[in-house]
Order: structure tokens, then C-alpha cells, then sequence
């Protein structure tokens, strides 16, 4: 659980699913830049800024080495942590392989599984929001592999030059590298994240669920509280910002 007591003032950001690193350099290189213009326009009332997953298209942590590239959003992070704002990463399914390395070199806390959030009026569930609500057996036992520390000690004796290679080559498979179109809305009862807080809704109330993963900008009620999808920065360039009283869903350079 994540307590705030006092916001005195300032705002909490979230943002997630950059995708950096797809479809190719020129255009991830193009959207890291415009995520920096963004970071850099809400520093001045920040209180914390949450990114949901996804920020990366692929990320392994060897020991000694990391993917090449982005640089210009991890010395901004630095930047900001640096400066005493208070900066969350939740992993993603692209990018549920962090270990150490923004912790210790960027002030980074890493979150693994989503987490509670409480303010002084208000309790929130944020969360990446993959292997989540009904379906989708498969991949929710894929991520139990990716996350044993077996499957990761074998990964990790792969050569760099190799495994990151390989796994790059398999995100340029990816649905958000391919897509032809924006994602559509599902319906009430098959849009998984909606049904997963409806389901939690009957047993805990939670004021707001923010989720990412879904790549789609959503704002619906569940019962008296509200599911928040923060969208993604391919196509739409959104994020959510609470101020202690609300959280809107908000698009950065249109």
C-alpha cells in the first residue's frame, strides 16, 4: 500500500504503455522526446508521477548491461527523482524483467503486482493490469514462466548481443507494432479490466481503478467508483492526473 496524506497543493500523474523502442528508431526516438516535453511540463506541480508498464517495448537487466537507447527518458526520470519528486514504475508485460537498475541508478521504486493507493479522501487500485479479470489462460501462465527466477537465471545466461535481439524481434510482433487501427471497446461484459473491477467492487470499494494495457483511453463507472484506462502514446498520447479531488483523463499535444 502507498499512503499520501497531503498532496499540499500538487498532483499525482499517471501515464503508461510507450511502447518505446517500436515500431521503428526514428518514430520511438520521436515519442521519447515528445515523453520528455511532456515529463518536463508537469514537473512544476508533481507530487509523484506513477508510468503503469509498458514504458518499454522489451526490457531485460543483465548484470552488466541493459538495452541500448532511451536514455533521454531515464536521465529525465533522474532528473525529476533527483529533484524530490517521488516516482513509481509498475512492470508491464513488456517489461516485467526490471530488477535493480532504476532503483538504484534513477531513484526509481519498482512495483511487480498492482498496489493500493490511499489519499486523504480517496482509495485507489493502479496496477499495469496485464493477467487480470476472466480469459486469457495462456499468457497468465506465460508470466508465471517469465517471472520464476529459473526462467530468468537462463535468460540472463544468454548473451546480450543474442537475447536482447531475440526478444526484440518478437516485439516487433506485438499487437500495439502491427495494429492497423486503434483498439476497440469490448463491451461490458467481455472488456476484461471492466469486469475485473466489477468483480473487486462487490467485495472492497476502491474510488478509482487505473489500469493501462488496454491501450484505449476509458473513463466508465463501476457502481459509485470509476474504472480509468490510461490509453497509450502510439496513437493518443493521454494519461490521468488526480488533484486530490478527482482524476481526469487528459491528452498531451493533442
Amino acid at each position: 500500500m502507498i499512503s499520501i496524506q497531503n498532496l499540499s497543493g500538487k498532483k499525482i500523474y499517471f501515464a503508461s504503455d510507450f511502447h518505446l523502442g517500436v515500431p521503428d528508431a526514428v518514430s520511438s526516438l520521436e515519442r521519447e522526446k515528445r515523453i520528455v516535453r511532456w515529463l518536463e511540463e508537469i514537473r512544476h506541480d508533481a507530487h509523484s508521477i506513477y508510468l503503469m508498464g509498458d514504458i518499454f517495448d522489451f526490457w531485460f537487466e543483465y548484470k552488466y548491461a541493459i538495452p541500448r537507447g532511451f536514455i533521454r527518458l531515464q536521465g529525465k526520470l533522474a532528473e525529476l527523482a533527483d529533484a524530490g519528486i517521488s516516482i513509481y514504475f509498475f512492470t508491464g508485460n513488456h517489461d516485467m524483467w526490471m530488477f535493480d537498475y532504476f532503483p538504484k541508478e534513477l531513484g526509481v521504486t519498482i512495483y511487480y503486482d498492482p498496489v493500493v493507493l490511499t489519499t486523504e479522501h480517496h482509495r485507489l487500485l493502479i496496477g499495469h493490469g496485464d493477467g487480470l479479470g476472466p480469459g486469457d489462460t495462456t499468457y497468465k501462465l506465460l508470466k508465471k514462466i517469465f517471472r520464476n527466477r529459473a526462467s530468468q537465471w537462463l535468460f540472463a545466461r544468454i548473451h546480450p548481443n543474442l537475447g536482447i535481439g531475440l526478444a526484440n524481434y518478437w516485439s516487433r510482433k506485438s499487437r500495439i507494432t502491427n495494429s492497423k487501427r486503434e483498439e476497440t471497446f469490448l463491451g461490458d461484459d467481455t472488456e476484461f479490466l471492466l469486469v475485473y473491477c466489477q468483480e473487486m467492487e462487490k467485495t472492497t470499494h476502491h474510488d478509482y481503478y487505473i489500469f493501462g494495457h488496454r491501450h484505449l483511453p476509458l473513463d466508465i463507472p463501476v457502481g459509485n467508483s470509476r474504472y480509468i484506462n490510461l490509453g497509450e502514446w502510439v496513437h493518443f498520447s493521454t494519461y490521468a492526473v488526480y488533484d486530490g479531488q478527482t482524476v481526469a483523463l487528459k491528452s498531451f499535444e493533442g
